[in-house]
């Protein structure tokens, strides 16, 4: 069942204009609405992304559709897209959520970390899952991600190896430009989807690192797909059914030639991996 907003905790930076939103669940929410400014394909790419992420075990929000109100709407009048000099108003209905990693007025969250602090992120290894994964889903975006500081515990998959260590994590975000946005196209451009600070890519030598997550990929099941799709809710994709099934069927297709494309990207003169090729 959608979860409810409770009331607006501020606007968020980015094209889509999210609002960031407190929810009747307990959790804090980035809300992307189904009439923002970049598209309403929008919603359902990042609904798609959210599913094959958690499959393929890359550090990600947990999602969920949020049931926004009129009577919300009328009693936070702030909650509005802003284009020019012109206001306009978020439509009720159900609208996409990511979950934000704790509460805002307690949690710090970054966009940015020195680099001291970068090599100590204690699943960087992430970063290589994450480009494997917009290679095959075509973003047309630069990789967008947060840091956060916690227990390890709590977010990492083997508890048992830090009972009580917290450390700096990070969680891939903002997924919208996955099939190039709107277009939903799959874009091949050696140089898409890269984070930007390439440190994280300091120790690549070969495809072999970027092993779970490759093998995952060119194994992805259609049962996951299925999945994925049957979430969307009916408004996201109005009318855009056969596009958007036209769409998965070309991306399953494409499973087997993202090697390629990260070798690509390796034989491309701006190559983001400063050691591929060393013993």
């Amino acid at each position: 069942m959608p979860i409810r907003p409770l009331r607006l905790v501020r606007k968020m930076r980015g094209g889509a204009q999210a609002h960031l939103l407190a929810c009747d669940d307990g959790h804090f929410y980035v809300v992307k609405f189904l009439n923002n400014p970049q598209h309403r394909r929008i919603l359902a790419n990042e609904w798609i992304a959210a599913v094959f992420l958690e499959y393929l075990n890359i550090s990600a929000p947990a999602v969920e559709i949020v049931d926004v109100s009129p009577e919300f709407l009328a009693a936070n009048p702030d909650v509005h897209f802003q284009l020019g000099n012109r206001r306009i108003a978020v439509d009720p209905g159900w609208h996409f959520g990511s979950r934000y990693p704790g509460d805002p007025a307690k949690l710090a969250v970054y966009d940015f970390l020195p680099d001291p602090l970068l090599d100590k992120v204690a699943n960087q290894a992430d970063f290589l899952g994450a480009l494997v994964f917009d290679k095959w889903m075509g973003n047309a975006d630069a990789r967008q991600s947060i840091f956060f500081r916690a227990r390890l515990r709590d977010w990492l998959p083997d508890p048992s190896e830090h009972p009580l260590k917290a450390g700096f994590l990070t969680q891939i975000i903002d997924n919208g430009f996955v099939f190039s946005g709107p277009e939903w196209t799959l874009a091949d451009s050696p140089l898409l989807g890269l984070y930007f600070r390439r440190q994280v890519y300091s120790h690549v030598r070969s495809l072999a690192d970027f092993d779970p997550w490759l093998q995952r990929i060119v194994e992805f099941p259609l049962s996951v797909v299925d999945r994925a799709r049957r979430g969307i809710p009916p408004q996201w994709i109005d009318g855009d059914e056969d596009s958007l099934d036209e769409l998965l069927d070309r991306l399953m297709r494409r499973r087997r030639r993202v090697p390629d494309l990260i070798a690509a990207s390796a034989a491309d003169r701006k190559n983001p991996f400063p050691a591929w090729g060393r013993p």
